[in-house]
């Protein structure tokens, strides 16, 4: 069976372009929502329960109700592999969470309770391992006080225009710096440095997304939160890890890194 990208909204599957949302729907509006990208691997998800923990997470922070929860999306995920042919295949399983329709125009949070809005999709997706050049933003940072670096959210405009910064510059990607100058993160992954033979990643303090993989790494002892710099030290290896893959950086600002050899271990005992 090929496999195919399947979504599902308010009881109905198709295609992803097939599907609508209401114009009056906050997510589409205002931004005013939440996601999770699952990987899909031998057609089973991949670290669900910690992705449903901070998905939820993130909803009480910012004030939403709570996103269906584990028993409510099982079967929807399994019906979305089967669907999409994904059964001994891998893919990227994305879970959206809006606040819904709004009360009118405006910013207001709606002063009642309003239905909130869920959606899926799974596309089909090989974990990523080739190498990369990143240059860091001379135009994003990172907000390290608001609570939307805490949150996987619909506004993704910051990073869009950093990796487009990238691109104009002849890179794959681009680091953003906290807003206090320090390191913390790319686009849509989360930085790890080995640097004396020790693995760090910025803290949360910087304002970087509090990645699944990230926190597996600190779970299990492999890495430690550390205040980085811009610069490339002698001896570093630089990785960009999230739930899809593991990629190498092979230069930053131009200046050449060591490219890591086992990332894709690395990547996989995190699993």
């Amino acid at each position: 069976m090929n496999s195919r990208a399947v979504a599902w909204m308010d009881g109905c599957w198709g295609e992803p372009q097939q599907l609508t949302l209401p114009l009056s729907d906050r997510g589409l509006l205002l931004a005013d929502g939440l996601f999770e990208t699952v990987l899909v691997l031998d057609g089973q998800p991949q670290l669900l329960k910690a992705h449903l923990e901070r998905w939820q997470r993130s909803a009480m922070l910012l004030a939403m109700a709570a996103p269906p929860d584990i028993d409510a999306l099982q079967p929807l995920i399994k019906e979305a592999i089967n669907r999409a042919g994904l059964a001994a295949g891998s893919g990227a399983l994305r879970l959206n969470w809006s606040r819904g329709d709004g009360q009118g125009r405006g910013l207001d949070l709606p002063t009642a309770p309003t239905p909130h809005r869920f959606w899926l999709q799974l596309s089909p997706h090989i974990p990523l391992f080739t190498a990369q050049t990143a240059i860091v933003s001379s135009h994003e940072r990172r907000n390290s006080a608001s609570r939307l670096s805490r949150c996987k959210t619909f506004a993704y405009g910051q990073a869009i225009q950093a990796r487009f910064e990238a691109r104009q510059a002849g890179a794959d990607e681009a680091l953003l710096l906290s807003s206090a100058g320090e390191l913390c993160c790319a686009t849509a992954a989360n930085l790890l440095i080995q640097r004396q033979g020790r693995w760090l990643t910025p803290p949360l303090s910087s304002g970087c997304l509090p990645g699944v993989m990230r926190a597996r790494l600190l779970e299990l002892g492999i890495a430690e939160e550390a205040v980085l710099q811009a610069g490339p030290e002698p001896g570093d290896h630089w990785l960009l890890i999230n739930s899809l893959g593991c990629r190498p950086l092979s230069a930053v600002n131009g200046r050449p890194l060591g490219l890591h050899p086992n990332a894709e271990a690395l990547w996989r005992s995190l699993l």
